[in-house]
C-alpha cells in the first residue's frame, strides 16, 4: 500500500447506524463554539480508536460514546467510518504548521508548535503514528502517510548531505517529545512554558536541520 491510496480500509467493516439527534450545547456556550468543541472531541476519540484497535472493531457509535456526543453528530462532521479514518490518517495539516519557519529557526519553531498544539487541542499532532506498528492495512496507511507528509516533506526542505537520515531523526525527536509529555502528564514538563521547553530541546533539533 502506498501513502496515496485512499479509502482502502476493509469494506466488510460496516458503520453502525447513527443515533437520533445531536448533543445540545452546554449552558452559556454558543452553538458554533459547541460544534467546534464536539468536532475536536470526535477527532481525538477517533485517533484513539483507530490507532489502538483494528479497523473492524471500531464503530461510529463507540467513537461517539468516547467523545461524549451522539453518533449522528459524528456522521454530520465526518461522514462514514471510512472517511473518518482517512481524516485521522492525514498528517498534512500538522506538518504544515510544524515546518512553517525559516531554516535558521526551524528547530525552535517545531518544539513550540508541538507543545502549544498539545496544550491547546489536548492532543499530539504526530504521536498517533507510534500505534501504527502492526500489519493491518489501516496501520500501514498511517505509516505511509507519515512518511510522505512528514518525513519526506522535511527531507525536501533540509539542505546539505544525509537529508533523509536527518529528517528521520528530527521526526523521531518530535515523536519522542510528545511521548515524554504524554508519559509524564503531571510531571515537570507539564508546568514548563513552551519557551523553556524549546530552550532545552530545540538545540538538538536545530543541529540536525543545518549541518
Amino acid at each position: 500500500m502506498t501513502a496515496r491510496t485512499t479509502a482502502t480500509t476493509p469494506s466488510k467493516a460496516g458503520t453502525t447506524a447513527p443515533e437520533a439527534g445531536a448533543t445540545a450545547p452546554e449552558a452559556g456556550t454558543t452553538a458554533p463554539e459547541a460544534a467546534a468543541t464536539g468536532k475536536d472531541a470526535i477527532l481525538l476519540a477517533a485517533r484513539r480508536a483507530f490507532t489502538q484497535r483494528p479497523y473492524a472493531e471500531v464503530t461510529i457509535r463507540g467513537i461517539a460514546a468516547d467523545a461524549g456526543v451522539s453518533a449522528s453528530l459524528v456522521v454530520k462532521h465526518f461522514g462514514r467510518k471510512e472517511e473518518l479514518f482517512n481524516t485521522v490518517a492525514d498528517f498534512g495539516p500538522a506538518a504544515e504548521e510544524l515546518f512553517d519557519a525559516p531554516l535558521d529557526a526551524l528547530g525552535r519553531h517545531m518544539v513550540l508548535t508541538l507543545v502549544r498544539r498539545r496544550r491547546e487541542q489536548k492532543g499530539d499532532p504526530l504521536l498517533r503514528v507510534v500505534f501504527s506498528l502492526g500489519n493491518h492495512d489501516e496501520r500501514s496507511l498511517l505509516r505511509d502517510r507519515f512518511h510522505e507528509q512528514v518525513t519526506a516533506r522535511l527531507t525536501a526542505r533540509l539542505p546539505g548531505r544525509e537529508r533523509a537520515l536527518r529528517a528521520e531523526l528530527i521526526a523521531g525527536h518530535l515523536i519522542g517529545l510528545g511521548a515524554t509529555l504524554s508519559l509524564h502528564r503531571e510531571g515537570a514538563g507539564s508546568h514548563a512554558t513552551p519557551e523553556h521547553l524549546a530552550d532545552l530541546y530545540a538545540p538538538a533539533l536545530q543541529s540536525l536541520v543545518v549541518r
